[in-house]
């Protein structure tokens, strides 16, 4: 079985998803941060205990004996494969989805650490996926005669791709008009090579698209490589970062780059926030509270979807019409109501991915609070 990579087509067919004919989905998410699991026991250990977690929630009642037989074939199916020997190399977590009667066994190579867990619903979870997908990055190191290109590769770390050198000459000191036409010489040369490098960097857009570059390099050569960038590649520039080209390794590389990129993060949900704030307060592009956000999502306005991590649905009533696709049905209670009330934050997730709408889940952001810590920004 191949484990793939967590991209926006697999995140988008994973939300559009939805089980047949009472049929359920197993989500595992399996944690291979190696502080907590980087021995082979620990993690047959955590295997185990989520393995047995799903062969309870398989044998248990509320199911038809033909979802029930399909749920205990998912887990067996992926007991095979989780105890089997896979290779996860370069991931911090693995997130497996299987649903046997509708051709669902998919299993996701995560760039970041998540808590494990299960769950057992008609369509996959996903929460836990939020902000998994991230930006797809590329590092350029330029000097006067050196391009060193680094992109995410396919285990969604930096790995350097190509290198390109240009046989620059050195200043030489003999003075005098040759020394000034030499030096000049050397400049154009220097011209040429930084022209070639944002070539480069055009071309692996349009090979490998990427949303967000940094260029490591000296100072003062910094003026002229930013005017050489394309300005499909300058929109993607964060900017400049101190870093020896030849040299630097590849971690080396993404440390120096590291804080323009969490700085643009930052600011991206600093908008987002703001926006949310003077729009649900002035009756504008933006609500709050869970009624409020399901509705918007059922005539698909949303353009971007907030909320805390760790969210849960809260007492809501029950919709009397049909939304997010799904025809209403009778307001359930008791356990089943305390189901719905888990599912649902997975039903907008899902929603809000199909309708190419940007998702986040926010930690340490208490500006989500008095919106009753779910939010979204409008399209219309």
């Amino acid at each position: 079985m191949q484990i793939n990579e967590l991209d926006h087509d697999r995140l988008r067919r994973l939300a559009g998803f939805r089980s047949r004919d009472g049929h359920q989905v197993l989500s595992i998410y399996l944690d291979l941060d190696p502080a907590r699991f980087g021995t082979q026991p620990a993690r047959a250990a955590q295997v185990r205990a989520l393995l047995d977690e799903a062969d309870r929630r398989a044998r248990a009642d509320g199911l038809e004996p033909a979802g029930r037989a399909a749920l205990r074939a998912d887990v067996e199916r992926a007991r095979a494969f989780l105890q089997g020997g896979f290779s996860a190399k370069g991931a911090h977590a693995l997130a497996l989805f299987a649903s046997a009667p509708d051709g669902l066994f998919e299993v996701l190579r995560l760039p970041d650490a998540v808590a494990q867990g299960i769950a057992v619903h008609d369509r996959p979870w996903l929460d836990p996926l939020v902000g998994r997908s991230r930006p797809r990055r590329c590092v350029a190191l330029i000097n006067r005669r050196t391009l060193r290109l680094l992109a995410d590769g396919p285990d969604g770390e930096l790995r350097e791709l190509a290198q390109l050198a240009d046989d620059v000459p050195g200043k030489h000191d003999q003075g005098g008009w040759s020394q000034a036409n030499y030096e000049r010489s050397i400049e154009e040369e220097v011209r040429k090579h930084v022209e070639r490098s944002a070539q480069a960097l055009f071309a692996q857009l349009r090979r490998a698209p990427y949303d967000a570059l940094v260029i490591g390099g000296p100072a003062e050569l910094w003026p002229m490589v930013e005017h050489a960038l394309h300005p499909y590649v300058r929109d993607r520039c964060l900017g400049r970062v101190d870093v020896d080209v030849e040299h630097a390794s590849a971690d080396e590389a993404i440390a120096a780059a590291a804080p323009l990129l969490a700085a643009a993060e930052r600011r991206r949900v600093d908008a987002l926030l703001e926006r949310v704030q003077a729009g649900v307060g002035s009756g504008g592009r933006a609500v709050a509270g869970l009624a409020d956000v399901l509705a918007a999502l059922s005539e698909r306005r949303v353009e971007a979807l907030l909320y805390e991590a760790g969210f849960q649905a809260p007492g809501f009533a029950c919709p009397q019409s049909s939304w997010l696709g799904v025809d209403a049905r009778a307001c359930p209670s008791g356990a089943e109501r305390a189901q719905e009330r888990e599912n649902v934050l997975d039903d907008a997730i899902a929603a809000a991915i199909l309708q190419s709408a940007e998702v986040r889940a926010l930690r340490d952001r208490p500006e989500l609070g008095p919106l009753g810590g779910i939010a979204a920004a409008l399209r219309f």
